[in-house]
């Protein structure tokens, strides 16, 4: 970088060039859900076959492509933001010190030196000579030259020494901060090839860490979010963002973004998504890296026994490996809804929470929950895991369709929510309350979230239900008690318990609960054994009360489940079970067509 260069820099014409590459973003970004939730949803009403699902296959390959893209703009564009900021500063300072020079009738060379005309007392028949200042960085140079400037006769040498160092400096920060971005900017570049890969995602990643290091003084000026995650807060502090901030904070920070509640759904889906296809990439190249698993048993000597090269293998990478794979696995339910969207009228879904660690934890929504007439938030119990999360999403489809079949023309959105640390086992985990107790207030913020940015959205507030299956409801009851003395009664308009083992109360009124909006459902002639042996008997219902007694005080509904996961069953004609049905009945509010007990 040269005084010259530096002197014509526009910061303005890369800002423009990040405002393009962020409406390329978002024409992407429109693409992939066009292709989604319109053409891919709309041949999957009228077309089957081979050739059909050849070309289901082809168009989300299409969609991913532009969600890569999508992804990949936002980073240059953030990168080119961030670039012209930092040459902004240093471009001001350029021409403060050139405005200082033309003030004092200096000239400025084109090598950034400053030549001053004669001034001072004549001494004689002579004035102090004219001169020209060369700036420096160096501080002992520096140094030098204001001791020299204190023993010129020509006050204008100190004057223009100062203004040309100040250039000088400009310069040499113009540089650092060229060849900080000159390698960030030029590795923002995809393949030479049509296929997104594995190894286009993991860039990504890297790439954002890249620009993330070196935008830290041009992040620094959008705003944190509020500490301590109040979902309020978060949407007032979104809202008074930029959309620029809001794009820049999303595309260096998907994680932070993807898991706050309050943010509209459509952000948070969006950074969710990115999170899972980097995610989804990074673990099937780690599962790749993983060496074949050995022969686990051998014959020796005409018996049997554990091959030693197994059990060497299996300590360093059997339960990575399981971890993986069993991650892989929920990623790809995930995956399967996204694809089947417009299968039986299911509306678009959106990703509210993923977390790949542990056990896992997601939060899917079919149909924009901002914007709902009616919103339901499944809450799944025992064993509930990422592996098997397929189960749970299904059950969500199966209440929005259910639901969507009674009220057509209102808009529905349904929730499966898991993003706590369910119990593994039915004992003795599932007989404690820790897990509820921990997970309670989790939940609660959840809902507080959905509230804030429905009303973000809206200016009001959807009619809301939240639906507990076993351990669930337990849950569902810690998250009423964790908060009602403090924060008031949960933020939902109907309790639904299905198959539960006891809520920690007596009445659902001892949880703030309206009790003629408590709802409650067991297995088809009572042989859901969990409600009673493993949940009154085991304690998790206050004095032994679980919702489905009429001591608790709610409505106890006709159910047909036949066993303790079958209260989302829908019949061979397409008919939604008694159990399904009414729990779709409280959803859409039509609470007089409810079959009680």
């Amino acid at each position: 970088m040269d005084f010259a260069t530096l002197k014509a820099f526009k910061p303005s014409e890369f800002e423009e060039a990040a405002t393009g590459y962020a409406k390329t973003g978002d024409m992407a970004s429109a693409a992939k859900d066009s292709i989604e939730n319109e053409v891919a949803a709309g041949m999957r009403k009228s077309l089957k076959g081979e050739a059909a699902d050849a070309a289901h296959y082809q168009l989300g390959e299409l969609a991913k492509d532009f969600h890569y893209v999508q992804a990949e703009c936002g980073l240059i564009s953030t990168a080119l933001r961030a670039f012209a900021s930092d040459m902004r500063a240093v471009k001001d300072k350029l021409d403060a010190a050139i405005e200082d020079a033309e003030a004092k009738n200096f000239t400025v060379g084109a090598d950034g030196s400053v030549s001053y005309p004669v001034a001072g007392e004549a001494k004689g028949s002579s004035q102090p000579k004219a001169g020209t200042a060369t700036g420096t960085t160096d501080v002992t140079a520096q140094a030098i030259y204001q001791q020299s400037a204190n023993f010129n006769p020509n006050p204008n040498f100190g004057v223009a020494q100062g203004i040309a160092n100040r250039i000088a400096a400009a310069i040499k920060e113009a540089t650092e901060v060229d060849e900080k971005w000159a390698p960030k900017l030029r590795r923002l570049k995809a393949d030479d090839d049509l296929t997104v890969s594995d190894n286009d995602w993991i860039d990504v990643t890297s790439d954002a860490g890249a620009v993330r290091d070196g935008a830290k003084s041009y992040l620094s000026r959008i705003k944190e979010p509020p500490k301590g995650g109040d979902p309020k807060a978060n949407a007032d502090w979104w809202a008074h963002l930029s959309s620029d901030q809001q794009a820049d904070y999303t595309a260096m920070f998907p994680a932070r973004v993807g898991a706050m509640n309050g943010l509209p759904a459509t952000v948070r889906d969006e950074a969710n998504r990115i999170v899972l296809d980097e995610t989804r990439a990074d673990y099937r190249k780690q599962l790749d890296a993983i060496p074949p698993e050995p022969k686990r048993f051998i014959d020796f000597r005409e018996t049997v026994r554990t091959n030693n090269e197994w059990a060497v293998w299996d300590k360093k990478y059997g339960a990575k490996k399981q971890h993986l794979e069993s991650t892989l696995k929920g990623m790809e339910a995930i995956q399967k809804r996204f694809d089947s969207t417009g299968t039986e009228g299911l509306p678009e879904a959106y990703l509210l929470g993923f977390n790949p660690e542990a056990d896992g934890g997601v939060v899917l929504a079919t149909g924009n929950p901002d914007t709902a007439d009616h919103t339901a938030v499944y809450v799944p119990g025992t064993k509930t895991r990422l592996e098997t999360i397929d189960k749970d999403i299904n059950r969500g489809s199966k209440l929005w369709q259910a639901s969507h079949r009674l009220a057509p023309d209102a808009k529905i959105s349904t929730i499966s929510w898991f993003d706590y640390d369910a119990p593994d086992h039915i004992f003795p985990e599932a007989t404690w309350d820790e897990y509820a107790a921990k997970g309670g207030p989790t939940f609660r913020e959840f809902l507080e979230g959905n509230r804030a940015a429905h009303q973000a959205a809206t200016g009001s507030h959807a009619h809301t239900t939240i639906i507990g299956h076993s351990y669930g409801s337990t849950l569902i009851g810690d998250a009423a008690k964790s908060g009602l003395h403090k924060d008031g009664p949960l933020l939902a308009d109907d309790v639904i318990a299905a198959g539960s083992p006891g809520m920690q109360a007596k009445r659902a009124a001892d949880l703030g609960i309206d009790p003629n909006h408590m709802w409650a459902e067991k297995a088809d002639n009572y042989d859901d054994w969990v409600v009673r042996e493993g949940g009154a008997t085991m304690g998790l219902g206050d004095d032994r009360v679980v919702p489905t007694d009429k001591e608790f005080g709610g409505h106890v509904m006709k159910s047909d489940a036949p066993d303790h996961g079958g209260y989302w069953n829908v019949r061979d004609d397409g008919e939604p079970s008694v159990s399904l049905k009414n729990q779709a009945r409280v959803i859409t509010g039509q609470y007089e067509e409810v079959t009680l007990e």
